[in-house]
């Protein structure tokens, strides 16, 4: 089995390519499978940074059928940058045994487009559940090797509203925002067994509070329709020196589990990435101290709790090119969000 490899540079501004430059000379276009960034946008509805990126990204993965996930914003100390991955052969010696016994893969693919009135339910969490199985499945994975599923869901613009034939969840355009990740992440834990089928209403009901998984990274943005999903996960057949670990806060200053899935990390081994989820307690508290990340006028709740939790990892991290999303609705527990480190051997 073929694996991956997983390349990251920091950008310039949301056009700048130029991370192709640090692939190995061998990598062919086709090798290309998945371009996972941070934009210096507000994160919110009108970032058109995103699609900035998507648009110049999008055309380099053509050959490969790749797919382009932009989160937007880098608040704090934050850097933009993209993580390139990229399909690799297996590590094999001259006799033709394999040099490791396990090693990374991943695989990409979208769902179909959603109607309006299906984004943020039950229709939405089901069809991307089917889409992560069969990725799973073409990668001979079982549920307990997948570290990560990230996805770039869709959201509802005021024409798509006012378009629809059907009632939406939420005529509030930001809103929207948190009801495709939650239906996302609730399909991606379907997908997992961390949700049974018949519980799937409950968990969106209950903001991802009665199911949500530690494995699931959504972000939503407006340029798009469908999902983008990426599956990575372990596998034996492939032989690389690629591993991740996973876990998830338990809230914005979880600094033990950061530690602890760190720690995991052999001396001598290469950090890669780190991709974690934060979200502001909508209990407006913090181990039982208020916080006022909701009630700011000025500033939306996620940028407030990508800066706090982007500080908190990147001190851990030693590095400010680190993939830290706002929004985590059902990707942890409230307030927390999932964590996910790959590193090289």
């Amino acid at each position: 089995m073929s694996g991956i490899a997983i390349y990251k540079a920091t950008t310039a501004h949301p056009g700048d390519v130029s991370a192709l430059k640090a692939l190995p000379a061998s990598t062919k276009p086709e090798d290309l499978v998945a371009v996972i960034g941070k934009t210096e946008g507000n994160g919110c509805v009108n970032d058109f940074t995103r699609m900035l990126s998507s648009t110049v990204w999008d055309p380099h993965l053509e050959a490969s059928g790749g797919i382009s996930v932009f989160s937007g914003g880098t608040e704090g100390v934050l850097s933009p940058h993209v993580s390139l991955i990229v399909k690799e052969n297996d590590y094999v010696n001259e006799d033709g045994s394999k040099q490791y016994e396990e090693g990374l893969v991943a695989k990409v693919g979208g769902t179909r487009d959603f109607e309006p009135w299906e984004m943020g339910t039950a229709i939405q969490a089901k069809v991307t559940a089917e889409t992560i199985k069969k990725l799973m499945e073409e990668l001979e994975v079982e549920e307990d090797d997948v570290h990560m599923v990230l996805v770039k869901c869709p959201l509802l613009t005021t024409a798509k509203v006012v378009a629809s034939t059907k009632e939406c969840v939420t005529s509030d355009t930001y809103k929207s925002m948190g009801y495709s990740r939650l239906a996302t992440a609730v399909g991606i834990a379907l997908a997992l067994g961390e949700v049974a089928e018949d519980g799937i209403e409950d968990a969106l009901a209950s903001y991802g509070q009665r199911g949500w998984s530690s494995r699931a990274s959504c972000s939503s943005g407006a340029e798009l329709e469908n999902c983008h999903v990426v599956v990575l996960a372990s596998s034996r057949k492939a032989s690389n020196p690629y591993r991740a670990v996973h876990g998830y806060m338990s809230d914005a200053i979880d600094l033990k589990v950061l530690l602890e899935l760190t720690s995991k990390i052999p001396e001598g081994a290469e950090r890669v990435q780190i991709f974690v989820k934060a979200e502001p307690s909508t209990d407006g508290l913090v181990r039982g101290k208020r916080h006022t990340m909701m009630t700011d006028s000025d500033i939306q709740g996620t940028r407030h709790a990508r800066a706090a939790v982007g500080g908190l990892v990147a001190g851990v991290w030693g590095e400010t090119d680190v993939y830290v999303s706002g929004g985590a609705e059902g990707q942890g527990p409230m307030g927390g969000g999932s964590v996910c480190v790959v590193y090289r051997v």
